[in-house]
């Protein structure tokens, strides 16, 4: 091999070599030689050689010579100090030798701040209570990051409406009419059939009790108040939350992953506007439409139910029905549609935007998305009881 004087090697304007490491077994030990440019540049290639290297037993005496080296900087003294202090760890004496003057400097200053007793971070003491309060603080600020992402939704769709209003965006009726196919017109059967037999269920079972109080007209007022005024428009939101909304979140998903999301903000168009607009706008619309089948439905069951179980003809349930259900009563049910609709809409398209690069991503936001969706719903419902409730209504 042929010596390069050190003056050569040192040279700033050279182009770098690779670091080198060497070992050599003499009657006095083992030296290691060091060769190449040792730089924050370089070392990463003999990194892995070096952590080898500390692990090593290399004998009660080791000599690392640093006589080789063209250049050092602080990256690659504190790898070779390093070196030293492991070996000297496993109980071996090391010793360097070659280090030039230039560099003295710098291995010192590597060795000062390496000699510097940082304090070992307090761990905060933990108990089942402290673990308890955390998780509900931890849950508290991740209602509130939610809350937060699902009101930039709703804002960007305003947004996008006004400037639809106002002629600064084309309107785009198709997407809306097709959103409304998918979500309402291919919804009604289902829903339908659904409420005709959760109808018919709760005319037979009331019919049965308030026949022992000889008060079995009245299932006609107690089929007419809770299903125009809870159960219709409730289990149609929790239907459409299970079909539609999965659906929202499975599309929007498949498109993050596509990276087909990405691609509209590369050609200037606005994810919300594109694909959550039309879809909010949909099932506000078609919310309303379905749970007023829902009533209509659910009614048909229980007028069947109760003419074949309690001989009450159709003709007596309508007159009955008519003297204890009010507009008001109708209203009271569809007025709770829209806000169910919204809901069900920006939690379907929130986690459909935070759908990874996986399928098993895919799928915990699409079961999140209908979870989160139905909660909210029969809390909306409740506050809406609630609401009622104290005015009057």
């Amino acid at each position: 091999m042929l010596d390069v004087p050190q003056s050569e090697q040192r040279q700033p304007g050279r182009e770098a070599a690779a670091p080198t490491i060497d070992a050599d077994k003499d009657g006095g030990g083992l030296t290691l030689r060091l060769g190449g440019d040792w730089l924050a540049r370089t070392v990463g290639g003999i990194e892995s050689k070096v952590e080898e290297t500390g692990k090593a037993d290399l004998g009660k005496t080791v000599t690392i010579d640093c006589s080789g080296v063209g250049r050092f900087d602080t990256s690659g003294a504190y790898l070779v100090e390093r070196l030293a202090r492991r070996l000297g760890g496993n109980g071996g004496n090391v010793d360097f030798q070659g280090i030039a003057d230039t560099d003295q400097t710098l291995f010192d200053a590597v060795r000062k701040a390496l000699d510097v007793k940082r304090p070992e971070p307090k761990k905060a003491a933990k108990t089942p209570l402290t673990d308890f309060f955390a998780a509900i603080g931890a849950n508290v600020f991740a209602v509130g990051r939610e809350s937060l992402s699902g009101l930039n939704i709703v804002g960007a769709a305003l947004y996008g409406a006004g400037r639809r209003l106002t002629g600064q965006t084309r309107w785009r009726p198709a997407a809306i009419v097709n959103q409304m196919d998918r979500m309402g017109v291919r919804a009604v059967p289902i829903i339908a059939l659904m409420s005709f037999l959760i109808g018919a269920v709760i005319a037979q079972q009331g019919a049965f009790q308030l026949r022992n109080f000889g008060a079995e007209i009245f299932v006609v007022d107690l089929v007419g108040i809770l299903q125009l005024r809870e159960i219709g428009v409730l289990l149609t939101a929790i239907m459409i939350a299970g079909r539609s909304g999965s659906a929202i979140t499975a599309e929007i998903g498949s498109m993050k992953m596509r990276e087909e999301v990405d691609a509209l903000h590369v050609i200037g168009l606005n994810p919300i506007g594109v694909l959550v607009f039309p879809r909010l706008v949909a099932l506000i619309i078609v919310l309303p439409l379905l749970a007023f089948i829902a009533d209509i439905a659910g009614l048909l069951g229980a007028i069947a139910i109760t003419w074949i179980y309690s001989g009450i003809p159709p003709e007596a349930f309508i007159t009955r029905m008519r003297a204890a259900v009010t507009v008001g009563t109708v209203f009271a049910g569809l007025l709770k549609a829209p806000f169910m609709a919204i809901l069900i809409g920006v939690v379907a398209s929130m986690e459909g935007l935070k759908v990874g690069g996986s399928a098993e991503s895919l799928g915990q936001h699409v079961t999140a998305s209908v979870v989160k969706s139905i909660f909210l719903v029969i809390f909306l419902d409740a506050v809406f009881a609630i609401f009622y409730a104290a005015i009057g209504y």
